[in-house]
């Protein structure tokens, strides 16, 4: 009859002695035991688009990665207070047309090509002109001493209306020239422009970060001031235009306007499934 005690100790060694080759096999394959991740899934970068806003009202954007903002009416000081919760900012800039509220508005409205249907006070400008193309380059420089981290371009859409080749070379030749400037560049709608320069062209004819899209979901009755919902012909046309720009590895914003609770789910559902950036207003004016 096996002595008890001995028997114990002999059981408690092969207990220990299983538990040390256990333990050493799943230290080798990488499961020595289960974990649970409860770190929160990856998400977008939070972004809106803020162009309306007035330097006043900078506490309005500590909540957001990105915002968008027209840094011609802020400081160097408020660029910095943005800053500081680690957001980054990206500067409007109109590269097509002329609004007469800015102050080189008379320096250039000769090179007006025709009114801005829906937006009172801005005209479409001639791009090709070699003195806008320095002037839209001085503009960036001044921009960039303030501290922004890229441009959202604004208008590249003058070569959807005037399709010449002019027209066209001077889109290019302006951003390439801000491309000088190593920052990201958005490009706020023209999707004509990106299909022409990047999209079909083996090589792309300009360094862009990626495209901003308005009104994929949505769109503006402005004739009534309302806020309402897209065709679907052409919610179908942008959302295959936004799958090539993906594919061509830009980074891809969308953004809406809408007050209504429906419009954001269908917009969070689709931008969540593409991996898409997308900030939805509820006015006109981005306010």
């Amino acid at each position: 009859m096996t002595d008890s005690k001995a028997s114990t100790r002999y059981g408690i060694k092969q207990f220990f002695l299983s538990a040390l080759i256990l333990f050493i096999f799943c230290f080798m394959s990488g499961c020595s035991q289960p974990t649970q991740n409860n770190d929160p899934p990856n998400t977008l970068p939070s972004y809106g688009v803020f162009i309306g806003v007035d330097s006043d009202q900078l506490q309005r954007f500590a909540d957001y990665d990105i915002v968008v903002i027209d840094a011609a009416y802020y400081s160097k000081e408020d660029i910095d207070i943005i800053h500081q919760n680690n957001t980054i900012v990206y500067s409007y800039l109109n590269l097509g047309s002329l609004e007469d509220f800015r102050d080189f508005f008379e320096d250039f409205k000769h090179l007006s090509l025709g009114e801005y249907d829906d937006w009172p006070g801005e005209y479409w400008v001639d791009v090709s002109n070699a003195g806008w193309q320095n002037h839209i380059h001085a503009q960036a420089g001044l921009l960039i001493e303030k501290g922004v981290d890229g441009f959202f371009i604004d208008n590249t859409d003058v070569y959807y209306l005037y399709q010449t080749q002019s027209i066209f070379e001077g889109v290019v030749a302006i951003l390439n020239k801000l491309a000088e400037y190593d920052k990201d560049i958005i490009l706020n709608g023209g999707d004509v422009f990106v299909t022409d320069a990047i999209i079909k062209p083996d090589s792309p004819l300009v360094q862009i970060t990626g495209v901003n899209q308005e009104c994929v979901f949505t769109s503006i009755d402005f004739d009534n001031q309302l806020l309402i919902p897209q065709t679907e012909e052409d919610t179908i046309y942008y959302q295959d235009y936004l799958a090539q720009c993906k594919n061509k590895g830009l980074v891809v914003y969308l953004l809406e306007y809408s007050d209504n609770n429906d419009s954001f789910d269908a917009i969070k559902e689709y931008c969540d499934l593409h991996s898409f950036n997308y900030y939805i207003s509820s006015s006109i004016d981005l306010q």
